[in-house]
């Protein structure tokens, strides 16, 4: 099984049950692994053939400008779900963490899998 994986992206969004979370911007750190449908693009060496991570990032902002989201479980589920649909991934793990949420702690988050690892 190939995985492609992108770490530490960092995203301001709105998220977050209190009053001043949906006003106030947070910065989240998105870590993703994505299982790729097939091997081609190791063979072909063509974008064509491969997970174009530009565009999945692309679309996750896209829906991080138009939708809030309470909690960070529901934003990752949202997601993973992207990635298995849109994009036709097997198995996903997405990890998404709230930076400096709470005093002490570098960050907070979930992780989730989803799919099916061949």
């Amino acid at each position: 099984m190939d995985i492609i994986f992108l770490r530490e992206l960092k995203l301001d969004t709105l998220i977050g049950v209190y009053e001043w979370e949906k006003r106030v911007p947070q910065t989240l750190q998105l870590d993703l692994e994505i299982a790729l449908p097939n091997s081609r693009a190791c063979q072909s060496d063509d974008i064509a053939d491969a997970l174009d991570y530009s565009k999945i990032i692309a679309h996750i902002q896209d829906v991080l400008r138009k939708r809030h989201f309470n909690l960070l479980e529901a934003l990752a589920e949202h997601i993973a779900k992207i990635l298995l649909e849109d994009f036709k991934a097997p198995w996903v793990k997405v990890s998404v963490a709230k930076l400096q949420a709470i005093r002490g702690s570098k960050m907070v988050g979930i992780s989730i899998e989803r799919g099916q690892l061949k």
